[in-house]
């Protein structure tokens, strides 16, 4: 079985929604929630990184591993490459990144991504999609397209509409349109790099971050996702929904 860490960023700053991880739904906060999530996994190791003391309290009552990181990350992603160097992971072990805010994330998913760079030994990440068929979400900005080759390996990521479609007219043939899932695998060594990397200019249009990957030349390979994910949480609007979600679920 392949063995991985699972890494959880939580930031308590947000502009649309300020504490976010420690917001409560049904008696748990969100954050531990999600820590639950990937209890439900294979992992060998689930850490939960902050940049804020509140986080880490809370965190402590049900986490072994609760780490502080600095407040001056940009992404999450940056706060991953400080939490591998924090532990010392070797570079060719893998991480997964679980989003603090995607408490209905399936737990199955976290050992597909991992499985998938497992396997892909060109890839510095792997990364998951699910068909997208509606045609307002294909031309909806908020949800990010993936286009891939023949083997697999992201060509594009983008806000606007890929693959377009010059001839379709009003019969769109919505087939060939994958929606990116935000959960990713990574070797630990790409991270460590990453932290490194410059922006992009190309991440600074679409504000995507792996877009900078993309551009200083490493891999991301993409699988079909063997099962839907719940929604995240960005808004309190959102939050109302999942509280009926989980319920049900419980």
């Amino acid at each position: 079985m392949t063995a991985y860490h699972i890494v959880i960023p939580a930031r308590y700053a947000s502009s649309r929604f300020p504490g976010k991880p420690l917001k409560q739904i049904n008696g748990k906060t969100m954050l531990e929630h999600v820590y639950r999530v990937a209890k439900k996994s294979s992992a060998s190791s689930i850490v939960i990184a902050t940049d804020d003391a509140r986080i880490v309290e809370a965190a402590e009552k049900f986490c072994d591993q609760v780490l502080m990181t600095s407040d001056q990350h940009q992404s999450g992603t940056d706060r991953l490459a400080e939490v591998c160097q924090m532990n010392g992971w070797a570079e060719d072990e893998i991480v997964v990144n679980l989003q603090g805010d995607e408490p209905l994330t399936p737990p199955e998913l976290l050992h597909q991504v991992a499985e998938n760079i497992h396997l892909n030994k060109q890839a510095s990440i792997a990364t998951l999609s699910t068909p997208l068929t509606a045609v307002e979400e294909i031309n909806d900005p908020n949800i990010v397209k993936v286009v891939a080759d023949i083997n697999g390996y992201a060509l594009y990521f983008s806000r606007a509409s890929i693959p377009f479609q010059r001839d379709a007219g009003e019969n769109m043939n919505t087939s060939h349109y994958q929606r990116h899932l935000g959960i990713y695998a990574y070797r630990a060594g790409f991270l460590n790099d990453y932290s490194q990397m410059p922006q992009c200019e190309l991440e600074s249009i679409e504000k995507l971050e792996q877009l900078r990957a993309m551009y200083h030349g490493y891999k991301i390979h993409i699988q079909e996702a063997v099962k839907l994910p719940g929604p995240g949480i960005d808004t309190p609007e959102d939050l109302d929904k999942i509280h009926t979600l989980l319920a049900s679920l419980n």
